[in-house]
């Protein structure tokens, strides 16, 4: 046995030399395709439809990341099954950075409201940044008589089953922003489901709904305009495009907080030298004064996260929002 201890340790020796020179050269590969990066086309998802909040920002983006990457960036929406199919595709899709994720908060709820996801949030993809935060806004008719958060609420709580909340379908962060409210201030609201977010507003502005608990981006030219009337955010801090406006949690409604957000992610294995350098670029953009502004006046506060900090965001925001939905109860599968 002596004898072949010298022979098994040089075979260990040479068995663990194979693997560094082959681990050694997938990195070197690695490297190679990120130096390169982006050769051709870059595809950017956005699990819903044109126009909304994820829309611009992924567009916004797409025409920076062309003007300094030298490539193509283009958006591609694929909405549907409440955002899980277009960030099932870019789950599945070639971890080369060719095909990206721009998603919303949604990707933080749908762990808690599906319980079969082809998908793992966490595990298929890898973080790039986060790119804004947005408020959710509790709006009503400027006719409305509650003239503060406090006297809804009192309202609310008078006529229980009276007050309807309108929100872009079941599971949207309209619906969720709503039905956290009313568990935490105790109030008995009753939610009634649109297509889409434009649909929301015009039901409050018909008097179909009483309020609506819209992301900032989506109203504020008619808050600006006084056609709706907001009575508080749904952030720690004040909007800085609203900033004479109180947050719930001012108003004493300190367990109240639902932040939306956008950011950008990839499918899992991405070469960290892409995501680095995506994310960086991301960075840049949001920093430069015409974006920044722009991201400003549409009520989002510009971030530019870098992907370990959006990692540790989305562990955070899928965990809680998952407690949360339970407790709510609600399923849409």
């Amino acid at each position: 046995m002596k004898l072949l201890q010298p022979r098994a340790a040089a075979v260990r020796v040479l068995a663990g030399a194979v693997i560094g020179t082959a681990v050694l050269a997938v990195a070197c590969v690695e490297h190679a395709a990120a130096q390169k990066w982006p050769e051709k086309t870059v595809r950017i998802v956005t699990p819903f439809g044109p126009g909304g909040g994820t829309d611009i920002f992924a567009r916004i983006l797409a025409q920076r990341l062309t003007e300094v990457l030298g490539q193509q960036f283009f958006v591609d929406n694929r909405p549907g099954a409440g955002s899980t199919l277009g960030t099932e595709f870019v789950a599945k899709a070639p971890a080369d950075g060719y095909t990206l994720l721009m998603t919303s908060a949604s990707f933080s709820y749908n762990p808690g409201l599906y319980q079969k996801l082809r998908f793992d949030p966490v595990k298929d993809f890898a973080a790039v940044s986060l790119v804004v935060r947005v408020p959710h806004v509790i709006v009503v008719l400027p006719t409305f008589p509650a003239r503060n958060l406090q006297e809804f609420v009192k309202l609310a709580r008078a006529r229980p089953g009276d007050v309807l909340y309108a929100s872009a379908g079941p599971g949207s962060a309209m619906h969720l922003a709503g039905a956290l409210f009313g568990m935490v201030t105790q109030t008995k609201l009753v939610h009634v489901p649109y297509k889409g977010g434009g649909a929301t507003t015009a039901a409050v502005m018909g008097g179909e709904a009483t309020t609506a608990f819209n992301t900032l981006e989506t109203v504020l030219p008619l808050l600006r305009a006084k056609r709706l009337r907001p009575l508080a955010v749904s952030t720690r801090e004040r909007a800085p495009a609203l900033p004479e406006v109180p947050t719930a949690i001012e108003a004493g409604f300190k367990d109240y907080e639902a932040t939306g957000w956008f950011g950008m992610l990839a499918p899992a294995g991405t070469p960290p030298a892409i995501v680095g350098q995506l994310s960086a670029e991301v960075a840049k953009a949001m920093r430069t004064p015409a974006i920044s502004e722009r991201a400003t006046q549409q009520g989002a506060a510009p971030i530019g996260s870098t992907p370990a900090q959006f990692q540790s965001f989305l562990r955070d925001e899928i965990g809680r929002w998952t407690r949360i939905i339970r407790q709510l109860g609600i399923k849409l599968d």
